[in-house]
């Protein structure tokens, strides 16, 4: 049985963000996917080779299960909730990334190009997955947490240095996208 599935409209999506976040603060917890994966690199022993993964991960067994969580409802919302797997994109933008040999831009979830199993085969795709991963890891790192994290929670607790981090990666993925992306294709 396929399910027709409509994306929920803001205002039911942005209370219910704001309700987890309420939760959280009353609970004393912050939430960021960065955290989750530090707690799950804790638990497979990283700690050992790291003073950042050593620590209580005991306290912080609810960041396995939101991560557990945003698994298995992303595979229940591909599976089960979606009619369509492309996403909606403008069709101006379409043709740019076509431009760019991304054919698949507007028929495919993500750029099989880039993220297909035959892609992982081509040394420069594999090169620039491995060193985007690494930025991504350094700068949440770096940054003290996470796009979510600053975005989410930080901004909802008013924290300045969350402003700051979500300005600057607005900045740098523009910044990646107008004039180093181009290149790189």
């Amino acid at each position: 049985m396929e399910w027709i599935y409509n994306p929920w409209p803001w205002y039911i999506g942005g209370p219910m963000i704001a309700l987890i976040m309420f939760l959280l603060l009353y609970f004393g917890k912050n939430f960021g996917m960065s955290s989750n994966l530090r707690t799950l690199c804790t638990v497979c022993g990283a700690g050992k080779s790291s003073e950042f993964f050593n620590f209580d991960w005991k306290k912080q067994q609810w960041n396995l299960m939101v991560s557990a969580g945003a698994i298995l409802g992303g595979a229940i919302a591909a599976h089960f909730l979606s009619s369509d797997s492309a996403v909606l994109i403008n069709p101006a933008t379409i043709s740019k990334l076509q431009q760019l040999n991304i054919n698949s831009a507007g028929s495919a979830y993500l750029p099989e190009e880039l993220f297909s199993m035959q892609a992982l085969s081509n040394p420069a795709v594999l090169l620039i997955l491995s060193v985007g991963g690494f930025l991504v890891g350094f700068g949440a790192r770096y940054a003290g947490g996470c796009t979510s994290g600053h975005a989410i929670s930080g901004l909802s607790n008013l924290q300045l240095v969350s402003l700051y981090a979500v300005i600057g990666f607005f900045v740098g993925g523009l910044f990646m996208n107008h004039l180093v992306l181009p290149y790189l294709l």
